[in-house]
């Protein structure tokens, strides 16, 4: 009597089925296990079930989280005893530095401060910087200038010939015997290990921020320090969206450079000193003090333009950065200007926008026509095409590329850092932004903004509806993919 073969597989069955499962528990854990947003949801489960195959590799690598806030551990005893000890005066400050009565930036400081630890400071002075020959003129005098410590903490250093002028420098105030910490991101540090000889031998000191275990084999490439934070023997800070390397002084196939950086002075660079020894000990476990001395030279004197040096990423618990862009969409009564590469929001930001726009606030929104990444572009170009029907202003800058990352609010508040408009800055990435309470920095940025309206072509709905068949198609395929970019 014959046993009936009740399973007849074949390999490629097996494969089949495999793939079927692991992608089922895969989504089985996005949408109970994570609880992700809707919004980032429903791409996920597309990508998975479109390509089975290639869509697991992509999660793993760009969407499963391999770190808690525990895990991180950015958020130590040492910067709990840092803020609390800004925050003890606190209180006071605020309403001195910006009054008392209920106004709109009395509400955005309170925010910054209970949901990303950030005291309002004074800076002595704001400088800002909307081209980079200014600006790196600016920085390498300030480094020139150093008779304690420099601090450099970008995303990008080009091995190219700013960048290595950048190194060279450092390497002579070294030799001079400034203290000289140099802070990149893995994937952004373009340096040799061999163009750091002199470098280190000199007695500077370079780390990397999440430096893999494992040289080319590693998952946290999906996470970011995309942090550009300068501070020289604690008294002068940079912070915005430049990199270091030529194509940032417009030099690169992408031709004119817009971008913008703010100098500080004072004591609000007590906070990008901070943000920077938590970051360098993080990567070095070296363990900096974060107590008065040589690294936080200034007192505070109740003077100057108060600013608040907001952080965010995947270590904390907020997303203070996004929810500072929310409440400037709130508080925003006759304008707000934003510029970014990259504009890839979430529905939070979406409906901020529309409602900002409804309620009477001309909301204009900024963009490059030349994208350095074509997904991210048309992602960008899909996402404003959405707002335009509700009286949101769109343009593309078509002479070079924009890669400022600003918001200018009624001739009265500015944010200027490294934050994009999109997810990634959202919650990937390690962000840091300076949020500006003073009419003369709004007010030239808002002077800028409609200055660069010359370089730009506004995106107008009716055209946006006859655009070509392919370009929709873009569109759609590069917002499907939004979830990796």
């Amino acid at each position: 009597m014959e046993i009936p073969q009740l399973i007849d597989l074949s390999i490629w069955d097996a494969i089949y089925i495999t793939i079927f499962l692991v992608n089922l528990v895969i989504i089985i854990y996005i949408v109970f296990v994570q609880r992700r947003h809707p919004s980032q949801v429903i791409p996920w489960i597309m990508i998975i079930v479109f390509l089975p195959v290639l869509g697991f590799i992509l999660y793993l690598i760009f969407g499963f989280n391999y770190f808690s806030e525990k895990q991180f551990r950015l958020k130590s005893e040492t910067e709990r005893v840092f803020v609390h000890k800004l925050l003890e005066r606190q209180g006071r400050e605020m309403e001195q530095a910006m009054g008392t009565e209920e106004k709109s930036e009395v509400m955005l400081a309170r925010l910054l401060l209970k949901s990303g630890d950030a005291p309002v400071l004074r800076s002595a002075q704001v400088r800002m910087f909307n081209e980079g020959k200014e600006k790196f003129e600016a920085l390498f005098e300030a480094i020139e200038g150093a008779q304690h410590h420099i601090h450099i903490e970008y995303y990008i250093l080009r091995n190219d010939e700013l960048g290595r002028q950048l190194v060279d420098l450092l390497t002579q105030k070294a030799r001079e015997g400034v203290e000289v910490r140099l802070l990149l991101d893995r994937l952004g540090n373009k340096i040799p290990k061999k163009g750091y000889r002199e470098f280190e031998a000199a007695g500077a000191r370079m780390a990397i921020f999440f430096k893999p275990r494992i040289p080319f084999l590693s998952l946290r490439f999906n996470y970011h320090n995309h942090r550009k934070i300068a501070v020289i023997d604690g008294q002068i800070g940079f912070v915005g969206g430049f990199n270091i390397g030529t194509e940032y002084l417009g030099e690169g196939p992408l031709g004119p450079w817009r971008d913008c950086a703010a100098e500080l002075g004072g004591e609000a660079v007590a906070a990008l000193q901070a943000r920077f020894i938590l970051d360098w000990n993080y990567a070095t476990k070296e363990g900096l003090g974060v107590e008065e001395g040589p690294y936080f030279p200034l007192k505070a004197s109740g003077e100057g333009t108060p600013v608040q040096v907001v952080s965010s990423g995947p270590d904390s618990a907020f997303t203070t950065i996004k929810d500072g862009y929310l409440k400037l969409l709130g508080v925003a009564r006759r304008y707000i200007y934003i510029q970014t590469p990259y504009f890839i929001p979430d529905e939070s930001i979406m409906d901020a926008l529309k409602t900002a726009s409804l309620s009477g606030v001309d909301v204009r929104i900024m963009f490059p026509d030349k994208p350095d990444h074509p997904f991210v572009y048309w992602a960008s170009l899909s996402f404003v095409g959405q707002l335009l029907p509700w009286g949101v202003r769109a343009y593309t800058f078509d002479d070079g590329f924009i890669h400022a990352k600003t918001a200018f609010v009624d001739d009265q508040i500015s944010s200027i850092g490294s934050a994009n408009w999109d997810i990634r800055s959202f919650r990937l990435n390690f962000e840091t932004n300076a949020f500006i309470y003073d009419s003369a920095v709004a007010r030239q940025g808002r002077e800028w903004f409609e200055k660069d309206l010359e370089r730009c072509t506004e995106i107008v709905l009716e055209d946006y509806r006859k655009r070509p068949t392919t370009t929709h198609i873009k569109e759609s395929i590069s917002r499907l993919l939004s979830p990796i970019l």
